[in-house]
C-alpha cells in the first residue's frame, strides 16, 4: 500500500448518559480550514495529543449534494455513525430526519427540537424500555422484521407506526447487517397477517443494503424487493405509505471505489419504475445515510511518541508509534474494515509542503497500547520521521470515534471544529 503524500492547501428511568462524544462542552466552530487547524494544532509548544479536525462545511456539501441528486428522498442521519453534537446541531437545522437505534439516540435528536415524525427508531429488536420511551416521546416510525416485535409494539406503543425491515441482497457489501436482520422473502406475508391479526398499522417497508455498500445494483434489488411486499400488502388490503431505502451510501473517497453519483442514479431509476412519483398512492421515501454525511468531514492527527529503527540489507524499516489506535478512533478498522491512509504533516519538526520522496523507507504504523494487534498500517513507505512529527488521517468521521476506548489509560482524540460554508457561525 503506498501511503499518500502531504496535503499543501408513564414512568420512566432516569435519562441515559450522554453518547459517546469527544467535543468539549459548548464546543463552537471556527471559520478556518482544515488544514489551518491541522498546522496550529500540531506546531502548539508542546503539543502531543492526537485531535481530529473536523468540518462542517463539508456536513453542508454533502446534504446539498443529496437534495440535488436524490430530490425525492428525505435523509434521516445515522446517528450511530457519529453522534458528534455540532453535527446533528447542523443536520437537524438543514431538515434532515434521523435515523435512532436507542433511547440516548431518541435523546439526542429530541433535544435538538427534531419533530417526532422526522424521527425512526430504526432497531428491529428493541429494549421494552425504550419502546415505552418512544411512545411517551411521541416518536411512532418503527422497525421490525419479526412476530414477537410486532407483540411488543402492540403491549407497549399500540399507536406505532410499523415499518416492515427486509432482507436485501448486501453480499456486495463491507457489513453484512442481512445476517443480523431482515425478513426473508417467504415470511413477508406472515408477518403482514400477524399485524393485521394483532391491530398493529404497518405504514411501509424498509431494507438495508449493507454498511459499505459496493454495488449499485443492490439498491435497485432491493427497492424491486419492497415494491413485491407492497403488493402483498394491498392484497390484503393495507395501504403503504412509507419507503426506507436504508443506509450503505458512500462518502466522498470512499474506499469501496462506489460513487455516490452512481447510487443515486441507480436508486433514482428503480425509484421511477417500481415507485412512480405520479402514482395515485403517494410514498413518503426516507434513506439512513450515516458515512456519506460525515466520513470526508472528520480528519485525525496524530502524534508520532517513540519509533523503532530495523536495519536491514536494502536499508532501515522504521516503525512508528502513535497516540491513537484501534482501540480508539482506528476501531474502524476491525469494525469497519477500513484501511486508513496516512499523509506527513511534519517531518523533522517542520510543515512539509512538498510530497516526501516517492521511495521513502520502509514503514509501519503502531497504535499506543501493549497490545499487538494495535496496528494501523502494516506496511507502506514514509520518509524518515522522528519522535514529535505528526501523521494525518483523512476520511476518519465515520464508525470512529464513536466506539473508541480508553484501552489501557489512553484518552479519546478531541476534535477542533472549522465550519468552511459557516453552517453554523
Amino acid at each position: 500500500m503506498q501511503i499518500a503524500a502531504a496535503e499543501t492547501a408513564g414512568q420512566l428511568a432516569p435519562l441515559p448518559p450522554k453518547l459517546r462524544t469527544c467535543a468539549a462542552p459548548g464546543a463552537r466552530a471556527s471559520p478556518g480550514s482544515v488544514r489551518e487547524a491541522l498546522c496550529a494544532g500540531a506546531l502548539q509548544a508542546d503539543a502531543e495529543d492526537a485531535f481530529f479536525v473536523a468540518d462542517l462545511g463539508e456536513v453542508q456539501r454533502q446534504f446539498v449534494q443529496w437534495t440535488q441528486l436524490l430530490p425525492r428522498v428525505q435523509p434521516f442521519f445515522a446517528v450511530k455513525c457519529n453522534p458528534d453534537p455540532l453535527v446533528v446541531k447542523l443536520l437537524a437545522r438543514l431538515g434532515a430526519g434521523f435515523d435512532c437505534a436507542s433511547r440516548a439516540e431518541l435523546q439526542q435528536a429530541l433535544d435538538e427540537g427534531v419533530a417526532p415524525h422526522n424521527i425512526i427508531y430504526a432497531h428491529p429488536c428493541k429494549p421494552a424500555s425504550h419502546v415505552r420511551f418512544a411512545r411517551a416521546s411521541g416518536v411512532a416510525m418503527m422497525t421490525f422484521d419479526n412476530a414477537d416485535e410486532l407483540a411488543k409494539m402492540r403491549a407497549l406503543h399500540p399507536g406505532a407506526r410499523a415499518v416492515l425491515r427486509i432482507l436485501a441482497d448486501d453480499s456486495g457489501a463491507l457489513c453484512q447487517l442481512g445476517r443480523k436482520f431482515g425478513a426473508a422473502p417467504e415470511s413477508t406475508l406472515g408477518l403482514l397477517q400477524t399485524a393485521q391479526r394483532l391491530g398493529v398499522d404497518v405504514v411501509g417497508v424498509s431494507f438495508h443494503v449493507g454498511s459499505g455498500s459496493q454495488s449499485a445494483d443492490a439498491f435497485a434489488d432491493a427497492v424491486l424487493r419492497a415494491r413485491r411486499v407492497f403488493d402483498q400488502a394491498a392484497a390484503l388490503g393495507m395501504r403503504l405509505t412509507l419507503l426506507d431505502v436504508g443506509g450503505g451510501f458512500p462518502g466522498r473517497g470512499d474506499q469501496s471505489g462506489l460513487a455516490f453519483a452512481d447510487v443515486a442514479a441507480a436508486l433514482r431509476a428503480a425509484l421511477d419504475r417500481h415507485f412512480p412519483p405520479d402514482a395515485a398512492a403517494h410514498v413518503r421515501v426516507i434513506a439512513e445515510p450515516g458515512r456519506y454525511f460525515v466520513a470526508s468531514a472528520f480528519s485525525l492527527a496524530v502524534n508520532i511518541v517513540a519509533r523503532r529503527v530495523e536495519p536491514r540489507a536494502d536499508g532501515p524499516a522504521f516503525m512508528y508509534y502513535v497516540n491513537d489506535g484501534v482501540y480508539g478512533s482506528f476501531n474502524c478498522i476491525v469494525f469497519d474494515h477500513q484501511h486508513p491512509v496516512p499523509r506527513v504533516l511534519t517531518c523533522r519538526g517542520r510543515l512539509v509542503d512538498a510530497p516526501p520522496a516517492a521511495a521513502g523507507f520502509e514503514s509501519s504504523v503502531w497504535g499506543p497500547t501493549c497490545d499487538s494487534i494495535d496496528c494501523i498500517v502494516p506496511e507502506g513507505r514514509l520518509p524518515e520521521l522522528h519522535v514529535g512529527d505528526w501523521l494525518v488521517f483523512d476520511a476518519m468521521g465515520a464508525y470512529t470515534v464513536c466506539a473508541a476506548s480508553r484501552f489501557n489509560g489512553f484518552k479519546i482524540s478531541d476534535i477542533v471544529y472549522v465550519d468552511t460554508e459557516r453552517a453554523l457561525l
